[in-house]
């Protein structure tokens, strides 16, 4: 009698049917989620709005008038005060006093020929004090030894007042045409100096190295690269001389003189006259901003080939 090791024999499950059974779960299953999504809506994109920057929104005001603004609003404020009494005639008087007396000047015509001789002696000053402090400039900014020469003197005397040359000036010229002239002349020489000087030393040295190996003479690196490099600072040095030109008029035409501005002025002083005072002084000013647009003209003409920053 054999004895069998076996286990007892057991029916196999059948699986297929399982399988069967689960994949129709996952089919139901997969079919149920589909049918609850398309139940449930898809939302939209959300919309894009451009943005406009702060900028651009606001209402843009010309730039002359605003320009205009505050002075326009000065005179206002000084009208009123003058209405008011705050002002009196006597400190100063008032903007619609000031107009009428400068009409009456130009009417009788001493105002323009005030002006007139004003021009010319700071025409003249101005003519001079470029050549010289343009020459000085070139000679001590072009040569070492011109440097030596030159930078020191014109260093001390720049720092001397040229009012207080005024007294030394008459001892020397007379009280005639040629003090009034060379205190202009004084006051314009440094600036413009300075800023030649400046501008000269201020070039790329790179730019000379490129312009000798090109094999440019010593004056064709000076036509060429020097002086169109120096340009600017002298535009800007003619700038600040203008402005000095016409305070050393001032007080030029305060010693002996018998015409131009500053001799309404004085006369005014004597009478105590504020308003013809005023009117000269507004005179001054606007002479002044005339030979500043000038000069900015010219740098906008002469400048086309460097772009700078403008504002925004």
């Amino acid at each position: 009698m054999s004895i069998s090791h076996a286990p007892p024999s057991s029916p196999e499950p059948d699986i297929s049917a399982i399988s069967g059974d689960g994949d129709d779960l996952t089919k139901s299953t997969q079919s149920a989620s589909v049918a609850d999504h398309s139940d449930i809506d898809t939302p939209s994109p959300p919309e894009l709005e451009s943005l406009v920057g702060t900028s651009s929104r606001r209402t843009r005001v010309p730039r002359w008038l605003r320009r205009t603004a505050g002075p326009v609003l000065l005179l206002i404020l000084w009208q009123l005060l003058s209405a008011t009494g705050v002002l009196t005639a006597d400190v100063l008087a008032s903007p619609g006093r000031i107009a009428q007396v400068a009409g009456d000047l130009i009417t009788d015509g001493s105002l323009p020929s005030a002006m007139g001789t004003s021009l010319q002696r700071v025409a003249a000053g101005l003519a001079l004090g470029t050549a010289v402090g343009t020459a000085l400039a070139l000679v001590s900014g072009l040569f070492r030894i011109g440097e030596d020469l030159v930078d020191a003197p014109v260093q001390m005397l720049r720092t001397v007042p040229f009012v207080g040359l005024i007294p030394l000036f008459i001892i020397w010229f007379g009280i005639g045409e040629a003090p009034k002239v060379a205190i202009i002349t004084l006051g314009v020489t440094f600036p413009l100096y300075l800023n030649v000087y400046a501008g000269i030393r201020g070039v790329d040295a790179q730019l000379i190295e490129a312009g000798e190996s090109l094999g440019l003479s010593r004056w064709g690196l000076v036509r060429h690269v020097v002086l169109p490099g120096a340009l600017p600072g002298a535009l800007t040095g003619l700038r600040y001389s203008l402005g000095i030109a016409w305070l050393a008029l001032v007080f030029a035409e305060q010693v002996n003189a018998d015409s131009g501005i500053g001799f309404l002025m004085v006369q005014a002083r004597d009478f105590l006259r504020t308003d013809v005072i005023v009117v000269c002084l507004i005179v001054y000013a606007f002479l002044g901003l005339l030979a500043d647009f000038i000069v900015r003209s010219l740098e906008r003409l002469l400048l086309q080939w460097r772009p700078t920053f403008t504002g925004r």
